[in-house]
C-alpha cells in the first residue's frame, strides 16, 4: 500500500492503469457484441413469422440499431469526459452497457406479448449504443494522457486489444452455449444466458474503474473563453475540419473489423454452409489477433511513426482481400474460414493503434474526449454497425459472394485518400 497525502489516494502505476483501462473495456465491449454472435438464434426467437432470411435481417438490423444512438452517446459522454472527467464517464457507461443487457436478458418472446418483445430488444440496442458512443473517447483519452511521449500508440494499443479481448469472451461464452444446449432449450431459455453473465460481469468493471487516477480536469482555456455551445460548439466552430479528416481516416478500419468480426460469422453459416458454432469460433480468431498483435503494433508506431504503419497495412489488406476470398469460396472448411480471418484481422489491428492515438493527437485536450467520440461513434453508426445489414442484403441481391471483398477494397481506398492532408504528431 503506497502512502496517502491529504486523503488523496497516489495514482495507479501505468501497468496497472493500463490493466484496468483494458479490462473494464473488455467486459464492456462483450457486452455490446455478444448480441452479434446470437443473432440467427434472436432472429428465429422474436420474428418467428417471417422467412428464414427475414428473420436473419431483421435480427441483422437489430444488431445494428445500436449503433443509431452512438453518435448521441459520442457528443454528450464525450463532453461530459471533458467537463467532469475521463474516469466518471466511463462509470456512466458500463452501468448503462449493464442496463441494456439487463432488458435482453428478460424480455418477454412475441408469444407472451406481441410487438412489445422486439421494441424492447430495440430499445436496449439503443441504450447500448448511446453508452458505446462515448466509451471510446473517454478511455483512450486517459490511456494516451496516462502514457509518455514516445509511447502513446503503445498505450491506445490497449483500448484495441481490450475489444478483442471482449469480442473473443464474447465469442466464446456464445459457441459454448450454442455447443452445450439442445436447440429447444438453446430457444427456451439458454439464449439468455450470454446476457445475463453480461449483468453479472458489470459490477466487476464498475470496482476496477473506481481504482483510476483522473487524468483531466476541465479548465477555462483561450480558445473557450466567449464560446457557447459547450465542447461540441468548440469542435463545430475551431476543429470541424479535423472531425471530417479523421472521420475519413477512421473509416476503413472500423468497417473492417465489423465486416470481419461481426459479419463473416453470419456469412460462414449463411453462404457457405458451415456450422453456425464455426462462424463464432471465426470470432475468436478476431479477438486473439486483436489481443497479440495491437501492442505491438502499437510500438511499431511509436517507433516508425504513425501514418507508414497506417499506409502499408491497408497495403497488405488491399493485396490480400480477393485471394483470401478466391480461397475460401472454393472449398469452404472452418479452416480456411480462420485462416481467412486470422489474416485479414492482422491487417485491419496493425492499423488500429496508430489510427487511435492519431486521432486523439489531433484534438487539444479541453475536447479531446469529445472529438474522439464523436468521430468513433458517428462513423461507426453510419458505416460500420450497418455494414452486417448492408452485406447481408448485397450478397442476397446480387448473388456475388465477393461481394464482401469488394466493399472493403471501396471502403479502404476512399479513407486512405486524407492521409496526405494529415499532420503525423509522432514524439511531438
Amino acid at each position: 500500500m503506497g502512502t496517502q497525502t491529504s486523503g488523496v489516494a497516489p495514482p495507479l502505476s501505468k501497468r496497472k492503469a493500463v490493466t484496468a483501462i483494458t479490462v473494464g473495456n473488455a467486459l464492456e465491449f462483450y457486452d455490446f457484441t455478444v448480441y452479434g454472435f446470437m443473432t440467427s438464434i434472436i432472429g428465429r426467437i422474436f420474428f418467428p413469422s417471417l422467412s428464414p432470411y427475414a428473420q436473419l435481417l431483421l435480427a441483422v438490423a437489430s444488431f445494428g440499431v445500436g449503433f443509431l444512438a452512438r453518435p448521441l452517446g459520442g457528443v454528450v459522454i464525450g463532453a461530459y469526459a471533458d467537463r467532469h472527467g475521463r474516469k466518471k464517464a466511463m462509470g456512466l457507461t458500463i452501468g448503462l452497457m449493464a442496463l441494456g443487457c439487463a432488458m435482453i436478458a428478460a424480455a418477454p418472446t412475441p408469444a407472451q406479448i406481441g410487438l412489445a418483445a422486439p421494441a424492447i430488444i430495440v430499445l436496449a440496442r439503443l441504450i447500448q449504443g448511446f453508452s458505446a458512443g462515448g466509451e471510446v473517447g473517454a478511455s483512450t483519452a486517459m490511456l494516451v494522457e496516462y502514457a509518455g511521449r514516445n509511447e502513446r500508440a503503445f498505450m491506445a494499443s490497449w483500448q484495441v486489444a481490450s475489444q478483442g479481448l471482449g469480442v473473443m469472451f464474447g465469442a466464446l461464452v456464445s459457441s459454448t452455449v450454442i455447443s452445450v444446449l439442445a436447440p429447444a432449450d438453446l430457444e427456451s431459455w439458454g439464449w439468455r444466458l450470454p446476457f445475463v453473465l453480461g449483468i453479472l460481469i458489470a459490477p466487476v468493471g464498475m470496482y476496477i474503474r473506481t481504482r483510476l487516477h483522473e487524468t483531466h480536469v476541465d479548465a477555462p482555456t483561450p480558445a473557450a473563453s466567449g464560446e457557447t455551445g459547450g465542447k461540441i460548439g468548440l469542435l463545430l466552430r475551431h476543429h470541424w475540419k479535423q472531425l471530417i479528416q479523421a472521420s475519413l481516416l477512421f473509416l476503413a478500419c472500423t468497417v473492417g473489423i465489423y465486416v470481419v468480426a461481426f459479419y463473416m460469422p453470419t456469412y460462414a453459416a449463411r453462404e457457405l454452409g458451415l456450422p453456425v458454432q464455426v462462424g463464432i469460433w471465426a470470432g475468436v480468431v478476431f479477438g486473439i489477433v486483436n489481443l497479440l498483435v495491437a501492442p505491438l503494433s502499437g510500438l511499431l508506431a511509436d517507433w516508425l511513426r504513425r501514418k507508414p504503419v497506417i499506409f502499408w497495412s491497408r497495403v497488405v489488406l488491399l493485396l490480400l482481400v480477393f485471394p483470401c476470398f478466391h480461397w475460401l469460396l472454393a472449398a469452404p472448411s472452418p479452416g480456411r474460414l480462420y485462416v481467412v480471418v486470422g489474416l485479414l484481422s492482422v491487417c485491419l489491428t496493425s492499423q488500429f493503434p496508430a489510427l487511435l492515438v492519431m486521432l486523439t493527437e489531433i484534438f487539444p485536450k479541453h475536447v479531446r474526449a469529445s472529438g474522439l467520440s464523436t468521430v468513433y461513434s458517428v462513423v461507426v453508426a453510419v458505416f460500420s454497425g450497418f455494414s452486417p445489414f448492408v452485406l447481408t442484403w448485397l450478397v442476397h441481391e446480387t448473388a456475388d459472394k465477393l461481394a464482401p471483398a469488394w466493399y472493403l477494397v471501396a471502403v479502404t481506398v476512399v479513407s486512405t485518400l486524407v492521409m496526405p492532408w494529415l499532420v503525423d504528431r509522432t514524439g511531438e
